[in-house]
């Protein structure tokens, strides 16, 4: 089982790929981690990416693409895996469908996260993080105990810079022209398929199963 989780963000994204994972027994693969653990370790690739995190640039593709390739070779991806935040481009999703190929494998399909981007401001908007231990709330859907205080350690609840409104929506308008050629790419080759993320998790994420258990996905 290959697959790819697409979406902007808000869209829940790591809460489904963590919960298809623990379902499918494949490894949950998010970008972020792998880039964190190669520079952690300081690896040839991580020291490269570094470079170019500690000026606050993009990483090029085939840097990206070589981190991620490496870490599809590693045992626990022999089963198949779930990639989240990558590809993010059209030259990074043709680099992993040759690698693919040559490895004698195909990517079982793309699931699209969709959400009406009015709710995503909302959902985002409204998260709280505390000070002190970092756990996250939302003043509306998951709000503390006292208002404006951690429920784990009474640490002061606040709203991070990327969570203002006017920050979000940039956020959204940049994502939103970065994957479309990506979405369209994925869709030429029916691999796309459009999940209803406004609904609950757990809806989601039962369709989701649904689509696999039926051999349409």
């Amino acid at each position: 089982m290959r697959l790819i989780m697409l979406g902007p963000p808000g869209a829940g994204k790591g809460t489904q790929g963590a919960m298809l994972a623990r379902a499918l027994q494949v490894p949950h693969i998010a970008t972020g981690d792998i880039f964190r653990q190669a520079v952690k370790e300081f690896t040839a690739l991580g020291r490269k990416a570094q470079s170019y995190l500690e000026r606050g640039e993009l990483v090029p593709d085939e840097i990206v693409v070589e981190i991620v390739l490496e870490r599809l070779q590693k045992p626990d991806c022999g089963k198949g895996f779930i990639l989240d935040g990558f590809p993010r481009t059209v030259k990074q999703a043709q680099a992993l469908e040759e690698f693919l190929h040559k490895e004698g494998n195909a990517l079982t399909g793309v699931i699209l996260l969709d959400v009406d981007p009015e709710v995503l401001v909302e959902r985002l908007t409204g998260r709280r993080v505390c000070r002190r231990c970092g756990a996250t709330y939302h003043f509306q859907y998951m709000p503390s105990r006292v208002e404006g205080r951690c429920d784990e350690c009474g640490g002061e609840l606040y709203q991070r810079e990327d969570d203002r409104e006017e920050t979000v929506r940039h956020r959204l308008d940049v994502h939103e022209s970065q994957t479309r050629p990506l979405r369209d790419y994925y869709e030429k080759r029916n691999l796309l398929y459009v999940f209803d993320a406004a609904q609950p998790i757990e809806g989601v994420f039962v369709e989701i199963m649904e689509q696999l258990g039926r051999g349409q996905l």
